[in-house]
Formats: structure tokens, sequence, C-alpha cells
């Protein structure tokens, strides 16, 4: 477990959080194709897509690009677009047979101090997901950018149907695969006590919303909180690598100001200083496993 003291506490609008990570290769595939990041201010997971060699090139170049922010003891919307776009460049570039069709998904959370308030920034493109509990709240965050939610938005499917379909891991935005896709981000007030799950569909394709709320929950430290849900997933058939890092956050100062400012749940931004009210993290959709 670390313990990641993000500036002075004693300034206003700082935020001091532990953090863990875990990742396992799974029972079925060969290689680990996620690669994740768990270093302040920026915390991330990036599933792999291409082939072998081709997916963990691509994840392992997102990690790299999103790292170079690890320096400073927040970030900026602008600078996670930043990021975002050189690894896209890096992966654009690659050539050769065995980096053919390199693409990786990306879910970021990351913190930010917006008029000495602390927040967390959320970012994604693809299928892995970023949940947050915050008191008696626990929401999926991040938008799948998946065909299935895109059924699902259309009311062609169900949350349960969604979970077996064929086209389950199909991704509608990734990073170097296809066309330049935009991420989404969100721009939220943290409190402390909130914690926050950044995992690959390695474990949503095999653990419940339901049991990852409950382990959440559970008084146990982040590093066990991470070791367990990894093993729900190994348990629940462990049919792709899966990955998770847990951020938990111990102190916030300047919330007061937060909380007058922005009472309720977080919201999407395209830049710190305009928040689009129209787009909110999406509740959980509950249903069994996938």
């Amino acid at each position: 477990m670390i313990d990641r003291s993000l500036s002075d506490p004693d300034l206003p609008g700082t935020i001091r959080v532990v953090s863990a990570s875990a990742t396992h290769v799974g029972h079925v595939r060969a290689t680990n194709e996620d690669s994740l990041l768990e270093a302040s201010p920026v915390y991330l997971v990036a599933d792999g897509m291409g082939g072998h060699n081709a997916g963990e090139v691509a994840s392992a170049i997102a990690v790299e690009e999103f790292e170079k922010l690890t320096i400073q003891e927040n970030v900026t919307v602008e600078q996670l677009g930043e990021a975002l776009r050189s690894a896209a460049r890096r992966i654009g570039e690659l050539v050769g047979e065995s980096t053919a069709g390199a693409g990786t998904t990306v879910a970021v959370v990351a913190t930010m101090v917006l008029d000495g308030v602390g927040y967390w920034v959320v970012l994604n493109l693809g299928d892995s997901r970023v949940y947050r509990l915050s008191g008696e709240i626990f929401e999926q965050v991040s938008v799948d950018h998946s065909v299935v939610q895109e059924l699902m938005d259309a009311g062609e499917l169900t949350p349960e149907q969604a979970r077996v379909h064929p086209y389950r891991h199909m991704v509608t935005r990734a990073l170097g695969a296809g066309p330049e896709s935009d991420p989404d981000y969100w721009l939220i007030p943290a409190e402390a006590g909130d914690r926050m799950l950044v995992c690959s569909d390695g474990l949503t394709g095999e653990v419940t919303d339901a049991a990852i709320e409950r382990v959440l929950r559970s008084p146990a430290d982040v590093r066990t909180i991470s070791a367990d849900l990894v093993g729900l997933a190994l348990d629940g058939g462990g049919h792709d690598n899966v990955s998770v890092v847990v951020v938990e956050a111990v102190e916030v100062v300047g919330r007061s100001l937060a909380t007058e400012n922005t009472a309720g749940s977080g919201r999407a931004a395209q830049d710190p200083f305009e928040i689009d009210e129209d787009t909110l993290p999406r509740p959980i959709a509950g249903g069994g496993p996938r």
C-alpha cells in the first residue's frame, strides 16, 4: 500500500491518498496485454489490443506518456489530453508485422486542484472502467465505448443480455486503433473516504457490480481490496487479463467550497472551466455475471 501525499497538506485544495494495484494474466491468455500506472497524481489502466506484442506495446506506450505527468503534484485536463494525443501519435507510428492493428483502451483517474478545491478527473476511451464509492454512492463513472453499450442506449439490449452478447468485447473507441477517437472526461469533487477503482474488462467481465461494491465497501486496506478483486475475477473464470488500481482519499482540504459550488454528483467536462451538465456519471446497471 502506497501513501501518496499530493502536495503540502497545509495548503487549500490538496488531496492525500493511499493507493494499490494488482494485475494477472488470467487462466486463458498466454501473455498480459494490460498495463497500469499507479503514481500520483495519475492512476491508469490500459487494456491492449491487436494480438501478442501489438497490444502489449500499445498499452505500455499509454503508460509511458501519462507517466510523464507524475513529476508534478496535480494535473489539468489539458495535460491529460496532450498525454493521450502523444500516445496516439506513437501508437500510430508503429510499423511492422508484429504491431499491426495495435491499440489500447485507457481509463484514468487523476487529481486536480481548481479554485483551491481538490477534484478527481476521470478520462476513458474504450471499455476499461472507473468506479466511484463515496459514502452511500456507488457508481460507474465512465461510460463504455462499446457496441453493447450503444445497443443498450438504443433500448435494444438489457444489461443482463449485454453481459452475454457475442459483441460484448467489441469497442467503438480506442487509442491508436482505427480513426482518431475523442475521450470522455468527468470532473468530480473529491471527499475524504472516496474510493476510486480503475479496472480492465477482465474484472467486469467476470465479477458483478454488486460484488465489486461489496469489496470496495469492506474495511480492508487498498492493497487487500486490489488483491481481492483480482482474485474474484480469477475465481469467476479468469478468461482475460485483469488489472485494477484502487485509490482512496485520506484527506481532502477545501471541501467546503466544493460542497457549496458543486453539490451532488460529478460532472463531465471538456476542460476544467467548462462543465457540461448534460453528461453525468452513468449509474450502475446491475445484472449477473457475463
